[in-house]
C-alpha cells in the first residue's frame, strides 16, 4: 500500500467516525428533503441551538454540508447527493 492509499484510508476512517455519532446522522436525516436554520434544526431535534450549531460545524467541516447565509440566517443542507445516497443506502442495509 503506498502513501497516498494510506491518507485515503485514514480519510475514510476520519469520514465513519463522522458519521457514527447517533446526533450527527439526525442532522443529515433532517436535511435530507430541504435546507434548514439552525433555530428550525434545534426545535425539530429538540436541542439547543449552541449544541446544533457545534455538530454543524463539524459536519461542515467534513464537507457533509454545505451553508448558505441569507440575511441574519445561514440555511443548512446537506452538501451534494453523494450524502444523501450514502444515507438512503445504510438506511436500507440496517433495515434488512
Amino acid at each position: 500500500m503506498n502513501i497516498e492509499e494510506k491518507e485515503i484510508i485514514y480519510e475514510l476512517s476520519d469520514f465513519f467516525k463522522m458519521i457514527g455519532d447517533a446526533t450527527r446522522i439526525r442532522l443529515l436525516i433532517a436535511l435530507e428533503k430541504d435546507e434548514k436554520c439552525v433555530g428550525e434544526l434545534a426545535e425539530l431535534l429538540s436541542m439547543t441551538k449552541s449544541a446544533v450549531s457545534h455538530q454543524l460545524k463539524a459536519l461542515r467541516g467534513a464537507r457533509l454540508v454545505r451553508a448558505e447565509k441569507r440575511g441574519k440566517n445561514v440555511f443548512y443542507a446537506l452538501s451534494d447527493h453523494h450524502v444523501k445516497t450514502l444515507l438512503e443506502m445504510a438506511y436500507e442495509h440496517v433495515c434488512e
